[in-house]
């Protein structure tokens, strides 16, 4: 008991809050009552695993609670989805992830807190990044249930050689993100990211408008751009 340790060296150094969470061992020792709120308000909710060599996301229903192991995004449409499912996103990932021993890692700190996002994507934009984030999600949950794998496993398709249906839904939301952005083809992802987000610091410090993470104001009916889709508790 670290009281104990105190008494033996009163310079001891003790976690005295893990002592607290003893006396309320029933309950979450970090509620997050601020996101749980903000997610119990949602249709649903993206969140990926923290600790992970390429970030898979993913829909959850609000009534499943997330754990600690996952990263979680209180966004519910798909042009979010499909922002942070993209290459854009993932090359920035791979730059800026922290690590855990040698495993990347997802952290908001490093990676989604500096993060831009298109700033001037038109509602045209915001479609096709909707379309081609549900079209992946389909052809993942039918590869799912016709070969009963896991997300990791069939992700493991993108490093073979040769098409298949993931790498082509994949390509095709990368070529809506890089639209949304107003990347061009042949250029360098990190190269044009690393300039917005230099270019954003700054109009944040001169107290200019800036666009962050979900749907653009340009889209006139948000609801469009979310569907039913997301993993769902097992009914007992």
């Amino acid at each position: 008991p670290w009281k104990s340790r105190l008494a033996d060296n009163p310079e001891a150094k003790v976690n005295k809050h893990h002592a607290n969470f003893l006396k309320k061992w029933w309950l979450l020792s970090y509620p997050r009552a601020e996101l749980m709120a903000r997610i119990s308000n949602l249709p649903r909710y993206i969140a990926c695993g923290r600790v992970t060599k390429r970030p898979i996301f993913d829909f959850f229903h609000p009534s499943i609670r997330p754990g600690d192991s996952l990263v979680v995004f209180p966004l519910a449409d798909n042009y979010s989805f499909g922002i942070l499912q993209s290459r854009i996103h993932w090359s920035w990932f791979t730059e800026r992830c922290s690590t855990m021993k040698r495993d990347p890692r997802y952290t908001s700190e490093t990676v989604f807190d500096f993060f831009p996002w298109p700033q001037s994507p038109k509602q045209k934009d915001a479609r096709e990044v909707s379309r081609a984030a549900v079209a992946l999600c389909e052809v993942r949950a039918k590869i799912l249930a016709e070969d009963n794998l896991c997300l990791r496993e069939i992700y493991r398709l993108l490093e073979l050689e040769g098409d298949n249906p993931l790498k082509e839904a994949h390509e095709d939301l990368d070529e809506a993100v890089r639209h949304a952005y107003g990347i061009s083809p042949n250029q360098d992802v990190l190269a044009f990211l690393l300039a917005l987000n230099k270019e954003l610091a700054v109009r944040e410090a001169e107290s200019k408008s800036v666009v962050g993470p979900g749907l653009p104001c340009t889209v006139e009916d948000p609801d469009q751009l979310v569907t039913d889709y997301c993993i769902r508790p097992p009914r007992l």
